[in-house]
């Protein structure tokens, strides 16, 4: 059985909001709306990862977290915008990503109120929409160009630092700084749970997995600022090392696995022209393993144990209840998992949250986000040509995609962690539109290459190789 404080109807029942937050907030919001657009992305990213998701402001029934608040100017951002200057909404236009996440997030809330039918789950449902949608598209607004994507990753090299400065302050005193700023969540950031002898330092975050899962995944795109260019590489080299902070700090196995993976997809360069037969061989050595060991290949989660006294065993029957219950959940998803086992209640694994959530339409949804993300980066890489500096750039991209859906096995993105993985899906389109002149000229659009549908541009397969993002 699960705690009662997640349970179906829980969230804060009076605003929870520290005045100085407050202020950060609107003042983050204000420069939002008044910046010029590539310095906008600066304060929506900075505030949005740095102010803790239990700081709460309620308005009736609905709870505005400042993420939500600073979507509210992130739409009158866009609003402005279009407007005066009648530009297009995002850069190449709409993509698959783009309809995939609307159709998945739609799916999601259309399927979680039919399988409560309650008025609380249709205010939850609006909700999710409203951040998912608010946190994706703004991003997509503010993302348009591969100037834009340096911007973003430098602005995660500073926040990256100053949170890695706050972990690493945790692990040494046992003491998180947030707790001073009260919130829903101030006994969580009061109180560090401590696994063998080491603290498991969470920052501004939720908890402490998902804290170095952001830490972790951001290593290539900080590798990928290394190869922009030298002007670069001092605040590359402050992201990699705060990135690697992060990760030892949180003291869980699941970031050092992303850190890991995309380490490992970093390596690959020089294997990119053979990557078809690398992800046929790893399906097939996957299915050899599954005919001949004793238990199914997915049990190979439960012998991963980096840390020592991870819950592996917890990832494991996740997985494994997931599959032999693909009967309960593949409509609409199901209420309550607790009944598959123990703790099992804790759907720590994006893949199976998705399922549990929404059902198995919403899931294909969310791996189509992942296969477009990575065909699309295929594409933009190998229309760099010869140009090696944007090939690499656009490969350290891919790789940290990578990166989140090998994090995705021991995590379900349920806090501010979101707002860097949807800014990694926007910097997908922006790579594409961002393909070298000669390039375009070469084929045939129907219109303006500013304007142009990515989908048209992206026909081929990538060289490497998704979700209830929920809020309270």
């Amino acid at each position: 059985m699960g705690p009662d404080h997640l349970k179906f109807g829980g969230g804060v029942s009076q605003t929870v909001l520290h005045p100085a937050v407050l202020l950060v907030a609107l003042l983050a919001g204000v420069l939002i709306c008044v910046w010029p657009r590539n310095k906008a992305i600066v304060a929506f990213l900075a505030a949005a990862l740095l102010i803790p998701m239990d700081q709460v402001l309620l308005i009736g029934p609905a709870h505005f977290p400042m993420l939500r608040v600073l979507v509210v100017f992130g739409i009158i951002r866009i609003l402005k915008d279009k407007i005066s200057a009648g530009r297009p909404m995002f850069s190449g236009g709409m993509n698959k990503i783009d309809w995939a996440i609307i159709l998945m997030t739609g799916f999601i809330a259309v399927n979680g109120i039919l399988l409560f039918q309650e008025t609380g789950e249709l205010i939850n449902q609006l909700g999710n929409l409203y951040t998912v949608f608010g946190v994706y598209f703004l991003l997509r607004f503010l993302i348009r160009n591969e100037e834009d994507i340096v911007r973003a990753i430098q602005t995660l090299a500073c926040v990256a630092a100053i949170v890695a400065a706050v972990m690493a302050y945790e692990v040494a005193t046992g003491h998180n700084p947030y707790a001073m700023l009260g919130g829903a969540r101030v006994a969580n950031y009061a109180s560090l749970v401590a696994r063998g002898e080491r603290f498991r330092a969470q920052g501004p975050f939720a908890q402490s997995i998902p804290a170095g899962t952001f830490g972790a995944v951001l290593v290539p795109l900080f590798v990928a600022l290394w190869w922009r260019g030298r002007k670069y590489r001092a605040l590359a080299v402050i992201g990699i090392l705060s990135s690697s902070v992060i990760t030892l700090a949180s003291n869980s196995s699941t970031p050092v696995l992303g850190y890991a993976a995309g380490v490992l997809a970093l390596c690959l360069w020089p294997a990119r022209r053979w990557m078809r037969a690398v992800r046929w061989g790893t399906v097939f050595a996957l299915a050899c393993l599954h005919l001949v060991m004793k238990g199914p290949v997915w049990s190979l989660i439960e012998k991963i144990d980096v840390t020592g006294g991870s819950s592996s065993w917890h990832r494991y029957m996740l997985v494994d209840q997931c599959i032999r219950r693909f009967g309960d959940w593949w409509l609409l998803g199901i209420k309550d998992t607790s009944v598959w086992g123990w703790d099992m209640w804790d759907t720590a694994n994006q893949y199976v949250a998705v399922c549990e959530n929404s059902g198995f339409l919403p899931f294909l949804l969310f791996l189509a986000v992942l296969v477009y993300g990575f065909k699309y980066l295929g594409t933009a890489r190998r229309a760099a040509g010869k140009d090696k500096r944007t090939a690499l750039f656009i490969w350290a991209l891919g790789s940290a995609l990578f990166a989140n859906v090998v994090a995705f096995l021991g995590i379900a993105y349920f806090d501010q962690t979101m707002v860097a993985w949807y800014a990694l899906l926007a910097m997908i389109p922006a790579a594409m539109v961002a393909r070298p002149k000669k390039e375009l000229k070469q084929e045939p659009l129907r219109v303006p290459p500013q304007q142009a549908d990515i989908s048209e541009l992206a026909e081929e397969p990538a060289s490497l190789g998704v979700h209830q993002l929920s809020t309270q």
